[in-house]
């Protein structure tokens, strides 16, 4: 057995902490964990994205009990990006992912059959519930003084300045994430070291912060990430920059320069991977709540995909279930080794904000600790992603 491998009912496992905006793809994915017996889920932070930081704990929490994981702790992660003092979520993203993130599907619907036990998740579940707890005790440092309240609606910048109550409320939160999140993944690697994954499907916001609070971690940290493309265009409005990475360019720069291993899962391989109709039915077919809940949660997800582009007609893309497939088995995928950096501004001489490409500055350095997957095995992983869900919805 290796450092980074330990050994459960005689099977390899992977530590992992997923750091997730728990979104439909976002939500495969942590089935997918449930589901890999390879995987050991240290635990769940709930980050701001494709929804609130809010409404990604609680979807966590939900999501965990319906598939039987309430001992799994759940953690806030930071509720806006480090660039803007609030956030709200983008209509794009509603329209992806409906109004909860699930679809507009409930898992508590579907708790009365499912197995699930438990009315919360566990250890570090309930850290910081009072959402001004955390925010009381270090005072409120009304940190937006110096950036004139910025609201981020999705990645960019609205219009105007952003009320009051958001700015201080988000404040608030940013404390409890800190004190919740945050140390969660500096403790974890500064326990494991290398032997710990943390597995970021969202923002790299609260990635950068950790890095930030402990910089002692940077030799130890691995990332695996769901975000960015480096060979094609991007999902965002102006088809150049990924989705995750415009919600925090800053964030994602940071993480990128820091001198930690990541490994990107970008666009260049998740839309090679597509979930269809008939996989979903295979979950549905399983006949238990679970399945149920899956099947109508994706249904929401391909319907949005295929009338947003005739390209996923074919299927929908499964951006983070293939990012938590890599960071159980590095070889579905076929890395170019880079030192990467996003842009963080738009314009002559800055390039395009969001935008992740090689790093100028680090080219020709002889290390190179970024690794961007160009190349994906999806005839094994999208058959392996359905049928290994299937195995924990029966």
């Amino acid at each position: 057995m290796t450092d980074e491998t330990r050994r459960n009912d005689g099977r390899s496992q992977t530590r992992i902490v997923l750091d997730v905006d728990t979104g439909i793809d976002d939500t495969l994915a942590l089935a997918y964990l449930l589901a890999s017996p390879e995987a050991d889920l240290l635990g769940v932070i709930g980050v701001y994205g494709n929804v609130t930081a809010e409404t990604a704990v609680r979807n966590n929490r939900d999501v965990l009990r319906l598939f039987g994981r309430p001992d799994v702790p759940v953690l806030h992660g930071m509720p806006r990006p480090s660039w803007a003092d609030c956030f709200e979520v983008d209509e794009g993203c509603a329209r992806f992912h409906g109004a909860n993130g699930l679809g507009n599907v409930d898992p508590k619907g579907y708790m009365g059959d499912a197995g699930g036990s438990g009315s919360g998740s566990g250890a570090g579940a309930d850290a910081g519930a009072d959402a001004d707890g955390a925010g009381r005790a270090g005072g409120e440092s009304h940190t937006f003084a110096a950036r004139g309240r910025v609201k981020s609606v999705g990645g960019y910048r609205a219009e105007g300045e952003a009320e009051l109550e958001e700015v201080v409320a988000a404040e608030r939160a940013v404390r409890r994430a800190e004190a919740e999140g945050v140390k969660f993944i500096v403790d974890a690697v500064r326990r494991y070291g290398r032997e710990v994954t943390i597995l970021a499907t969202g923002p790299l916001t609260d990635v950068a912060a950790a890095i930030e609070a402990a910089p002692d971690i940077v030799d130890s940290l691995r990332v695996v990430m769901m975000g960015g493309a480096l060979t094609q265009e991007g999902n965002c409005y102006d088809l150049v920059c990924e989705t995750n990475i415009i919600q925090d360019p800053e964030a994602a720069n940071r993480v990128f320069r820091s001198g930690a291993d990541v490994t990107m899962v970008g666009l260049d391989v998740t839309h090679q991977c597509l979930l269809t109709r008939a996989d979903a039915q295979v979950w549905r077919d399983a006949g238990a709540a679970r399945g149920r809940f899956l099947a109508d949660m994706v249904e929401f997800y391909i319907n949005a995909n295929e009338d947003a582009d005739p390209m996923f007609l074919a299927g929908s893309p499964l951006h983070d279930p293939l990012a938590a497939a890599v960071a159980l088995d590095p070889t579905l995928v076929q890395c170019f080794d880079i030192n990467m950096m996003v842009e963080t501004r738009t314009g002559d001489g800055h390039g395009f904000r969001g935008r992740t490409i090689g790093d100028p500055t680090r080219l020709r350095k002889p290390r190179k600790i970024a690794h961007v997957a160009l190349g994906v095995d999806a005839e094994r992983f999208v058959p392996q992603f359905r049928d290994r869900v299937a195995s924990i919805c029966r």
